[in-house]
């Protein structure tokens, strides 16, 4: 019987707001036509998983050019400098073999050289006649925010790594206001359980829209979005030249990093892109310049070359 009541209230109440309204509740109605009427497929955590890993595993090396656009600092630091576009060229190799050289528009001279193996990186900026080079495993960060960019931060959003069987595994959706997405997340064994990785699939096209890296006791070390996958190009592989390098693949032209410990952001915009072709270990190394001041990070001191 309360329960009648209650729901009698509610129902009067309504009724009452309607009549005051000129009998109308909405307040505004928009329809959208068929076409425009975006629709969220369907899929299983283990179709996601194995997409995702498809992309990972055939994913070998990357070369690749793009404009790049930093971004130092935020509103939590009190700054924020924004950085001019330049000109790069992107070359990267598993297990963890990465090198970018940055050049300024127009002139084409050379604004930085990174590279890293996966155990020391190095980065060379000419205009300060500094060689940076430390341990990949560094955590020591700078109070310049752009000095904290490093090759390897650049590794989780092109080669991903793949999500092994043993590790647990979990699909959720999330759904706002401009899309709907499956969230696979890929937790982290051990003593006590975290979250390791967090993979978005937009549900429009089931296309990976987005990846966060996490590191112990839940920090957000990383979050890259993903957008405009395109087809790749149809090229070849020099010691094979019938064999198509891209496979008929996909890869999306917009990257944004973004690394809110290192306090830095990365907009790539990928102008041109070839996979798995041969790229020689060669490529790879970057030599300290002749002049340059050495420096090695989380070092107290700074050791000049003689």
């Amino acid at each position: 019987m309360i329960q009648r009541v209650k729901t009698c209230m509610v129902l009067t109440t309504l009724a009452a707001i309607s009549c005051g309204c000129g009998g109308k509740v909405v307040t505004g109605h928009k329809e959208l036509p068929p076409a425009l009427r975006p629709i969220a497929k369907d899929a299983t955590r283990e179709e996601l998983l194995d997409q995702y890993n498809q992309i990972a595993h055939s994913t070998q090396t990357l070369n690749a050019t793009v404009e790049l656009k930093p971004t130092a600092g935020s509103k939590y630091s009190g700054v924020i400098d924004e950085y001019h576009e330049v000109k790069a060229f992107l070359m990267a190799a598993r297990p963890a073999q990465v090198r970018m050289i940055g050049q300024a528009p127009v002139v084409g001279t050379t604004v930085f050289d990174m590279a890293s193996d996966g155990d020391t990186f190095r980065v060379s900026i000419p205009s300060k006649h500094k060689f940076l080079t430390g341990p990949v495993a560094a955590e020591k960060n700078s109070s310049k925010p752009i000095e904290n960019l490093r090759p390897q931060h650049l590794l989780d959003a092109l080669l991903w790594p793949e999500v092994r069987k043993e590790e647990a595994t979990f699909v959720r959706e999330f759904n706002d206001e401009n899309a709907r997405y499956y969230v696979l997340t890929v937790l982290r064994g051990g003593y006590q359980t975290e979250v390791l990785r967090e993979i978005w699939f937009d549900r429009a096209d089931l296309q990976v829209a987005r990846l966060q890296t996490f590191g112990p006791r839940g920090v957000l070390q990383s979050d890259v979005h993903l957008s405009g996958w395109q087809p790749l190009d149809g090229a070849t592989n020099q010691s094979a030249p019938t064999t198509p390098v891209n496979g008929g693949a996909s890869f999306p032209r917009a990257i944004r990093i973004d690394r809110p410990h290192d306090d830095y952001k990365l907009d790539l915009q990928v102008t041109k892109i070839v996979l798995n072709e041969d790229l020689p270990a060669e490529r790879f190394k970057l030599e300290q310049p002749a002049g340059s001041e050495l420096v090695h990070v989380g070092d107290a001191t700074e050791i000049k070359q003689p």
